[in-house]
């Protein structure tokens, strides 16, 4: 990737939207902004606030659920934006669902920080 980039990440704990940041911070990617939100509703809000390059988020939410967002996302017409899923669940199925809803990447919990550098890299 050749830009900077401005990222989301969005997950109901706060150590854990923590973590993620600084496995970002430590990827070696280019990053402008890393913005965060607790679920899916207040993300649309930091996406309709800002220019957003890459989504992080988590699956199981109060409010709106990872799911949900990633559906607002497509209904929304948001295609550029790079979405990366960070969940326990790595289900087949549920890949398959997050495939249908134009996830790029999914990184398992618990995970190291190479594995969100990885998934930063390939997104683009």
């Amino acid at each position: 990737m050749d830009k900077t980039l401005n990222v989301l990440v969005v997950d109901d704990s706060a150590v854990m939207r923590a973590v993620v940041k600084r496995a970002i911070k430590a990827s070696g990617v280019a990053i402008a902004n890393i913005h965060e939100a607790p679920d899916g509703a207040q993300a649309i809000g930091v996406l309709e606030a800002n220019s957003i390059d890459v989504v992080f988020t988590d699956i199981n939410m109060p409010v709106m659920t990872g799911i949900e967002l990633l559906q607002a996302i497509m209904d929304r017409g948001w295609d550029h934006l790079t979405r990366i899923v960070v969940s326990t669940e790595g289900s087949t199925a549920r890949r398959d669902e997050l495939g249908r809803l134009g996830v790029r990447a999914t990184v398992e919990k618990p995970f190291v920080p190479e594995a969100i550098r990885d998934a930063l890299r390939d997104a683009g």
